[in-house]
């Protein structure tokens, strides 16, 4: 993911309302959702494919302190790789462990790591460009809860890099985080994407990741980057004040090329105080539903949509961002923008005063708030409140 946006704010003669050429008006009531999936919490009880055995393995019987002081990296390994063939779960009672991001603990298949609620994983000070504490690779029927992650950034050793993440999903299926906070990562704090398998073949994308009461702050690239992957689902959840190194989003999808992200369904999140965008849909992402959040307070723009083809922007909240609310740019099309509530977007680097108001049917402040470039296409705005 290393294109970079050319684009923090408005720009003259780039945007049309929705009423214009390239834009039409919904002839349809605009749907309150995209199809998307929903797959629950592991369990041991869960569906066959989605079960993990029943052993239970605490991290301390391997020698974890959970002093903050002993390096924990390798006894969590070991716990992990002491469950049986048909997994099971690690505990991690109340404590601070210490995690040495350049070794990462490795999650395996069929296995859930729940962290007490007042249990932190302290990554280590390094120097790498590259670095995890959570690494979920090449795996499926994964589920971690509770509990923080904090990381590095304020005592990272190096200057250099993005990729200093908590938790890193690559090529892994059926995985759930749920239930905790992850902040101040010299990356993200979350990161999905794909991997080639070892020994060759086909890059495997990460699928059917579930996001659900995360709270990922402060972090220095993105608070939830999702790359390769498909049929991911964010609920429930909050990004803010990411800050550091572009893109600098709340949720940035950004696929890296040829792959695709698709089927994205983020509902009833929060993602405010972030220094560029709230959510960005960057190229080759399709089938994104942007639903029942609050996005505000972000310095450029709430939502932009980028190369982004089929979105419902639906029945969100957004408002006070720096520039424009919502942005439709580029190739973007089939968008459905309804039901939502605008208000107190401001001009940030958007056109001049006199250039909005003579666009037909506009007004500077509405312009504010949607502004459609006239490369996009199949764009249906109905419905909306502008306060």
């Amino acid at each position: 993911m290393n294109a970079r946006r050319d684009f923090l704010g408005g720009a003259i003669g780039m945007a049309l309302l929705a009423m214009l050429p390239g834009c039409k008006a919904a002839s349809a009531p605009v749907p309150t959702s995209a199809a998307a999936p929903s797959p629950a919490p592991l369990s041991p009880d869960a569906p066959p494919g989605r079960a993990r055995g029943a052993t239970r393995i605490d991290v301390r019987q391997h020698g974890a302190q959970g002093d903050g002081v002993q390096d924990d990296t390798a006894a969590f390994q070991r716990a992990i790789d002491a469950l049986p063939a048909d997994g099971g779960t690690v505990e991690v009672p109340s404590g601070t462990y210490l995690i040495d991001p350049l070794q990462s603990v490795r999650l395996r298949g069929r296995m859930h790591l729940q962290l007490a609620p007042d249990a932190r994983l302290v990554a280590k000070p390094n120097a790498a460009d590259r670095a995890y504490v959570l690494w979920i690779l090449l795996v499926d029927d994964v589920e971690v809860s509770g509990g923080r992650i904090v990381g590095e950034r304020d005592r990272h050793l190096g200057t250099t890099g993005e990729w200093g993440h908590g938790i890193q999903i690559v090529g892994a299926s059926r995985v759930t985080v749920r239930d905790m906070q992850i902040s101040d990562c010299w990356g993200d704090g979350i990161c999905i994407g794909g991997r080639k398998p070892k020994g060759g073949g086909p890059k495997v994308l990460s699928s059917d990741v579930v996001i659900d009461g995360v709270v990922s702050t402060g972090n220095r690239r993105q608070g939830l980057s999702i790359t390769g992957s498909r049929d991911v689902r964010v609920t429930n959840s909050e990004f803010s004040h990411t800050a550091g190194t572009a893109p600098q989003c709340g949720i940035d999808i950004e696929p890296d090329k040829p792959d695709f992200a698709s089927n994205v369904h983020i509902q009833n999140c929060r993602i405010h105080d972030n220094a560029a965008y709230g959510i960005l849909a960057y190229k080759r992402t399709r089938n994104v539903t942007i639903e029942d959040c609050t996005i505000q307070d972000n310095r450029s723009c709430g939502v932009v949509l980028d190369g982004c083809a089929t979105a419902s922007i639906i029945g969100n909240s957004i408002r006070d961002n720096g520039s424009t609310g919502l942005l439709v740019k580029n190739d973007s099309s089939d968008c459905s923008i309804g039901r939502n509530t605008f208000a107190n977007n401001r001009s940030g680097k958007m056109p001049r005063p006199g250039i909005a108001a003579s666009i037909k049917g506009a007004s500077p402040r509405v312009a504010r708030d949607i502004l459609v470039q006239d490369a996009a296409s199949d764009i249906r705005v109905d419905t909306n409140t502008f306060l």
